[in-house]
């Protein structure tokens, strides 16, 4: 399965999965707004539909817009501090050298023309409200679209307040009179935008209900006491399941009296959603509103697997636990999200209403205790199995989790006492961030914990050196001066892990500066360390960037035998991960220097296979980048400069395009100028945008792709000596017959990794992308058997 990034691009919308009713006023009213003003804001009480009506109006209008719009969901975010950290990630941008994220987002908007939509600012108005009066200051070509239950009270601000849907009053409702239709509605008579919403809602809970002459009085008074609310609305469509439409009305009622004693129409509409949602908890069985309150430790989705280990226990037992879950899906407390199997959501407000029962009940404590242990373990596991085989499916995992994963550091960092399990949280995080490009938020953090940890101690010290490290991609010059604070902090306590790992980025952060002596000798240091406790991954991460330095200081001889020690270190391990795709990428771009191109093609598509199907854009960045340059020896411009473009964006999340080191940068313009020279500076701009906007799905295909009238070698046996050893050649027939790998492993009697990792290597002999090309490659019929027994 081909895996591309896990977040919304710019530009994108969530599409709507049911239909909105009503609201066309209010749709174009705010965008007859966004015609005259930079600055709308879309208000109303929680459940009111401001979301709605904010994306329907934008993604009509986006067009007006050269840049078009970018989506910025604020929901899960709870840090205002992390505000345009959150910014920059939706307009797929990171931290340039050493200025903030801010600045960068500034620097980018700058020049462009855009809608920017901010969904739910109320809780970080004291946030948004400074952010959004910089950018209309100082990006005159932005527009800002927001949500949030108050203004951010901004120069210049026009404000858009969402009521409910409207109800017709006694006497007003029945038009042309009766309810004739087939459908047993009245055609002329609609009783309102909110009846038709509840009509919806309850026909999608009880099929076949409508609203006729028998029961719209019922249906009226429903609408009328929820005031016209959509979330509420819906919350009462769904109930049909499990009482009738009398006695839905007859316990709303009882509720509201309770509220309001008898006076419904002086309470604001935030009060009254807030009647609906303890009514709907009323309604709920006393462990489904035990699961409730507990599922409101989570920021984003769930899945069972989750919800079991945070809110199992005591009177909630796990085999009561899942029939909960299904009644809290059945009352639409819990949504299920599409396309994601057995995973699970809970809007907004009924999340807030979870957490203060939670509170009320005693349990927040051990609630958010058990959230932050189940993180810690994902994370420790990720990062003890760094070299598994199931690298990629754990990465995965913990991106889809991103939401939680932050919410637990946070719980973490909040807690008396607990600064210790956020400095292993985060120091178990040091992978994901680098894969998942999120170097600029890694180092946010980890800035969290050495301000916890000011003393010459070993979590200060981790985080310093992890810190390093992404900032080392970075082109941060801190990065340099951390690291010799790590390897000080190390050698006064006697941790040889943590002095050899210290170095490892020392080593690191003096290459990418062309410091190459210094650097070497770091190295020679990480090593002894190593070597002596048996850090696998330390080492192997240590031979990628040994390779790498002897590459930038011109040693291509000494370039790729620490790669190959790697790989050989590496083994059957990891076949897909994210140091062995670096290790192929050093090789190819130590082979593209040395002027062995064929090689360097295959150690780069290698590489970029790798990196794509895990997900890493920073990795794919550098893989595109070398596949430009062998596009450029080859005179195919118009490809090479097509794949620089598609590496632009992808650097932006790097924060440094190629580390921000000279000599490959020079490689990098050198290729530029080349092609400028053949197809003109107006070509080889509108090619790069155009690279920039293919889908990477489609670059990455097209780049793992051999071009055409390129040297082809014979691999078969009717054409030549084949590249392929006999056991690589009995592995690679099996797959030409459509087997998989575990089939092959069945029918050799080997292991599957072993397979795993022959089928790599044929991929890149070969120069073929996919497995499901190799018969062509080979020059063999796939319909004929192997032969192999």
């Amino acid at each position: 399965m081909m895996f591309g990034p896990s977040r919304r691009r710019v530009g994108d919308l969530p599409v709507e999965v049911t239909p909105l009713v009503g609201r066309a006023t209010e749709v174009a009213d705010v965008r007859a707004a966004l015609r005259s003003a930079r600055l709308v804001t879309v208000t109303g009480p929680g459940g009111v539909g401001k979301t709605r009506i904010a994306l329907r109006a934008a993604a009509g209008i986006a067009d007006r817009y050269q840049h078009g719009l970018c989506l910025v969901e604020l929901s899960d975010l709870r840090d205002p501090e992390l505000l345009p950290h959150t910014l920059a990630d939706s307009l797929n941008l990171a931290r340039q050298d050493s200025s903030s994220a801010l600045d960068t987002v500034l620097e980018h908007l700058r020049d462009r023309e855009l809608l920017l939509v901010l969904d739910t600012c109320e809780h970080l108005v004291d946030a948004c409200a400074p952010l959004v009066d910089t950018l209309l200051r100082e990006a005159a070509g932005v527009t800002v679209l927001a949500t949030s239950r108050q203004p951010l009270d901004v120069p210049g601000e026009w404000i858009w307040t969402v009521a409910p849907l409207p109800v017709h009053p006694d006497g007003e409702d029945d038009g042309a009179g009766g309810c004739g239709s087939a459908s047993g509605q009245g055609e002329d008579w609609t009783g309102g935008d909110a009846v038709q919403l509840f009509a919806q809602c309850a026909a999608a809970a009880v099929p076949g209900f409508t609203v006729h002459e028998g029961n719209r009085a019922d249906v009226l008074r429903l609408c009328r006491r929820l005031d016209g609310m959509p979330l509420a609305i819906e919350l009462a469509g769904v109930r049909l399941r499990a009482v009738d439409l009398a006695e839905l009305v007859d316990r709303l009622d009882d509720r509201f009296r309770l509220l309001t004693g008898g006076r419904r129409a002086a309470l604001p509409r935030h009060q009254t959603l807030r009647a609906a949602v303890e009514w709907s908890f009323d309604l709920c069985t006393a462990q489904e509103q035990l699961l409730w309150s507990r599922l409101s430790v989570f920021a984003g989705s769930f899945d069972l697997a989750a919800a079991e280990e945070v809110c199992a226990g005591g009177e909630l037992s796990g085999e009561d636990l899942l029939v909960a879950l299904v009644g809290l899906v059945d009352k639409s407390v819990v949504l299920r999200v599409r396309d994601s199997g057995s995973c699970y959501r809970m809007l907004d407000t009924l999340r807030e209403y979870g957490a203060e029962r939670l509170a009320a009940s005693g349990e927040q404590d051990a609630g958010r205790a058990r959230h932050l242990a189940r993180y810690l373990a994902l994370a420790a596991t990720f990062d003890s199995d760094f070299l598994a085989d199931d690298q990629i499916p754990q990465y995965r995992r913990l991106r889809a989790e991103h939401a939680d994963l932050r919410l637990a550091i946070e719980y973490a960092l909040a807690a008396p006492g607990r600064p210790a399990l956020a400095a292993a949280l985060t120091s178990h995080l040091w992978g994901y961030w680098h894969i998942a490009g999120l170097h600029t938020e890694g180092r946010y953090w980890y800035a969290k914990i050495t301000d916890r940890y000011p003393e010459r101690v070993g979590e200060r010290a981790w985080a310093l050196a992890q810190s390093s490290y992404l900032g080392a991609f970075q082109a941060d010059p801190e990065a340099l001066a951390q690291a010799q604070e790590c390897v000080s902090i190390a050698d006064e306590l006697d941790d040889p892990v943590l002095a050899g790992r210290g170095r490892v980025y020392l080593h690191l952060s003096l290459t990418f500066q062309g410091r190459h002596a210094e650097a070497a000798r770091a190295g020679e240091e990480a090593e002894a360390l190593l070597e002596a406790v048996g850090d696998v991954v330390g080492l192997i991460t240590l031979e990628t960037q040994t390779g790498y330095l002897h590459h930038l200081a011109g040693d291509l001889d000494s370039a790729i035998a620490p790669c190959e020690r790697g790989l050989r270190r590496l083994g059957e391990r990891s076949a897909e991960g994210w140091v062995r795709g670096y290790l192929h990428y050093v090789i190819g771009v130590a082979c593209f220097s040395r002027g062995e191109h064929e090689r360097s093609t295959q150690s780069a598509t290698t590489a970029l296979r790798i990196k794509y199907e895990l997900g890493d854009g920073v990795g794919m960045a550098y893989c595109l980048e070398l596949l430009a340059w062998l596009a450029v020896r080859e005179q195919r411009f118009t490809d090479a400069v097509r794949l620089l473009g598609a590496a632009d964006p992808l650097w932006q999340g790097a924060g440094a395009r190629l580390g921000g080191t000279a000599i490959m940068e020079e490689l990098h313009q050198s290729a530029l100028r080349s092609a400028r020279a053949s197809l003109g500076a107006e070509r080889c701009a509108a090619l790069r945008q155009e690279g920039a906007r293919q889908p990477l799905e489609r670059v990455v295909a097209r780049a793992t792709e051999r071009p055409r009238g390129t040297p082809r070698s014979r691999t078969g046996t009717r054409h030549g000596r084949s590249p392929l050893t006999q056991r690589e050649r009995e592995v690679a027939l099996l797959a030409a017959e459509g087997r998989s790998n575990r089939e092959i492993a069945e029918h050799l009697v080997i292991s599957k990794r072993t397979v795993d990792a022959h089928v790599e290597r044929i991929l890149a002999k070969l120069g073929i992308p996919a497995r499901g090309q190799i018969a062509a490659r080979m020059d063999i019929d796939p319909g004929v058997g192997s032969g192999v027994s």
